[in-house]
């Protein structure tokens, strides 16, 4: 426990933006990437390239389709997403906790 939990830490979703879009989808399983941007109050071109890291990682699927003619993009946290983020929350919490 403590300072060895510390390597531990997801780099990859340690950033405040990404660690926000793992929250919401965790809350939520799929959002709209316009859903997203207005709740992460993120510009277009900040939350494409959080999204982008995180579905390199496999944490995120990311689906492009058309609804009325226009473009619509789902993303959905992967298993793999949720099990990451778990134990993120999991490592943070030790590396926090047992401090009384």
């Amino acid at each position: 426990m403590g300072l060895a939990d510390l390597g531990r830490i997801d780099e990859v979703i340690h950033g405040r933006m990404r660690l926000g879009i793992m929250v919401y989808l965790a809350d939520v399983e799929t959002a709209d990437f316009t859903e997203l941007k207005t709740v992460l109050e993120a510009t277009q071109g900040n939350l494409s390239v959080h999204l982008k890291k995180l579905e390199e990682a496999g944490y995120v699927a990311i689906d492009k389709s058309f609804k009325d003619n226009k473009p619509l993009t789902r993303i959905t946290l992967t298993g793999e997403g949720r099990s990451a983020f778990a134990a993120y929350l999991e490592a943070l919490g030790r590396l926090i906790g047992d401090k009384g």
